[in-house]
Order: C-alpha cells, then structure tokens, then sequence
C-alpha cells in the first residue's frame, strides 16, 4: 500500500467537468441528421433503458442492441465512430483543466467516475482529463460502492469529492463522515432537478460553477463552510 496522503480529491467528470448535457444534444441531432429521427428516437429509447439498468449511460452497449433489432441496418457501423471520435475536449466547461491543475498543487487530484470500460475512457482520454491528472483514473460500475478499492488504492487523510449528483455526495458522506468534504458544482439536468434536490441532504459546498473551485484556499476547501467568501484568502 502507498503512503497516506494528507488530502485526495476525488473528481468527476459528466456534468462536472465535461458539459454532457451539450455531449448529448449532439449526439442527438448527429444521429437525426445521419439516419434519421425513427433511428435516432429508437437508439435513445434503448439508452434511456440500459441507463436506468446500468445506473450509467453506456452509448456502445445501446448501440449494439439497436444493431440486434436491426441487423440489416448496415448504417449502424457508421454509427460508433460519432461516439469514439467525438471531440470532448470541446465540451470542457470553462477553465475545468485550470481546476484539475490548481487541485493537483494542494494534493493527489484523481478522477473518480462511472461508465463502461470501452467509452467512459476514450472520453477521459480524448477531452485531456487524463493527462491532467497524470493518468490517475477510476472508472467503475458504480462508484459509490467502490470506495473500499478507491481508498486502498489512494488512502488519505481527508478526501474532497467534487460530483454534480447529490445522491453519490449523500451515499459517501455516509460512508466516510468528516473524513471527506462534498462538493456539489450545480451543473447539469441531475443538478437542477427539483425532486433530486429535495431527496438528499445539501453538500458541504455548493457551488455554481466547477471555475468557481478557482476562488478557493485549500483550507476553506476542506472545511466546507457556504458561508465564506468567495475572494476571502486563507493562510495555509
């Protein structure tokens, strides 16, 4: 096992990093343009469905169901390529690296996201995530009952764990207590989805945008305190 260190952050990547939202609009007027609106309401409803299965959404594995109920829809080879080839690297929410590099100085900065094992890392790879944070990646199939394996392989002293999804923030909050500072960036459909934001409890940071993070000392970081400004400058 390697050393403990002091502080781990723990960052997401849809809807916190990444703008997914706008990756999924995409998506969906490509595949319009490309084979039309009954193919492209067709792959999506087989998405939607793997993802309430799945808990993430696995756009390879839906292609590959569409492609069983169209087995001589030989326009679905073309398809992939959107998805694999896709530029995510213009999805990055404003100064998203600058945060990932300012993290890195404060302590171990890893990506802690859900996904499958083909997809969920091309994006990783190809938006400069990865490289930002020296390759330090986890992906799992849901991540909230991995933290067993995420601690083993970076034990800290206090993590922080920047997610856009309360109910990940709530489910490790439970799990680690005061050993970890949630950090609920409101970005995305999940963040600003009223029933969501009354069926968990708050962060202990909210902020509205993930460059918001930028305005931050480490030690008002960790402690988590909405009440503090913004601007204020804190010793280390």
């Amino acid at each position: 096992m390697r050393s403990r260190d002091s502080v781990v952050f723990l960052v997401d990547i849809d809807d916190t990093l990444l703008d997914n939202d706008a990756i999924q609009a995409d998506f969906r007027r490509h595949l319009e343009r490309k084979f039309g609106a009954e193919a492209r309401d067709r792959y999506w409803t087989i998405q939607e469905r793997l993802f309430a299965e799945l808990g993430y959404r696995d756009y390879l594995g839906a292609l590959q169901r569409y492609r069983i109920e169209h087995p001589e829809d030989l326009r679905v080879l073309s398809m992939s390529s959107l998805f694999v080839d896709y530029p995510f690297g213009d999805r990055l929410y404003p100064r998203a690296l600058d945060v990932l590099e300012r993290l890195r100085t404060w302590g171990r900065t890893v990506i802690l996201s859900d996904g499958d094992a083909v997809f969920q890392p091309r994006k990783v790879e190809r938006s400069g995530i990865s490289e930002a944070v020296e390759g330090h990646v986890l992906i799992y199939i849901h991540k909230e009952e991995a933290l067993d394996d995420v601690e083993r392989r970076y034990p800290a002293r206090h993590y922080v764990l920047v997610d856009d999804k309360l109910r990940i923030l709530s489910v490790v909050k439970k799990v680690w207590g005061e050993r970890v500072t949630t950090v609920f960036p409101r970005q995305g459909q999940f963040a600003h989805d009223p029933n969501v934001l009354a069926s968990y409890p708050e962060a202990d940071l909210t902020i509205e945008r993930i460059s918001d993070l930028l305005a931050y000392e480490l030690p008002e970081l960790i402690a988590g305190s909405q009440s503090m400004q913004l601007t204020k400058t804190v010793t280390r």
